[in-house]
């Protein structure tokens, strides 16, 4: 009986994570599919160069999430079909096996060589991605400073379909509770 609950559990969490990437995939989609939508709209009432702004904004953001999305899945050896916690314990059973002083005491999540070598590059390079978006919206308030509301409209695009993500993830839950 017990083996058939901690079977059934893994099979949620399988069907959890399989789901978790379905909509981590579209999300870029979605962003770009609503930047579009707006941006033909925006074609009715502004400028062509507006919608292009528009489009560009939610190309990018669309990207930033891309390329956000792959450095926390390296961070966290996500690729390799292994959890944070499996990352920790393999990490600390090396550095237990290279190092005498390990040998008998259990070493905190953070106080890892290796995992805090992995965190300072996770954070390194979001500051570079963030540094990267200020660089664009600087660039655009130069050069284009009437359109910079445009690009912040389709960079913006990412919380109408996060919100939108969640309310739909809310609802299926709530389907198979009840």
């Amino acid at each position: 009986m017990k083996a058939l609950h901690i079977s059934s559990v893994k099979m949620i969490d399988y069907y959890n994570d399989i789901e978790e990437e379905k909509i981590l995939r579209r999300i870029p989609l979605e962003i770009l599919a609503l930047s579009f939508v707006i941006a033909l709209a925006s074609l009715l009432f502004f400028s062509p160069l507006t919608a292009v702004f528009v489009l560009g904004g939610g190309a990018f953001s669309a990207l930033s999430f891309v390329w956000l999305k792959q450095e926390i899945s390296k961070l966290f050896l996500l690729k390799n079909g292994k959890s944070p916690s499996h990352a920790a314990s393999s990490a600390l059973s090396k550095e237990k096996e290279q190092s005498p002083f390990l040998k008998n005491e259990a070493v905190p999540f953070l106080q890892s060589p290796s995992l805090k070598k992995a965190l300072l590059s996770g954070l390194a390079l979001y500051a570079l991605r963030l540094l990267l978006i200020l660089a664009v919206f600087f660039i655009i308030i130069l050069l284009f400073s009437k359109k910079i509301i445009a690009f912040a409209v389709g960079f913006s695009v990412i919380i109408p379909v996060f919100l939108a993500e969640a309310v739909i993830a809310l609802s299926r839950m709530k389907q198979w509770k009840g």
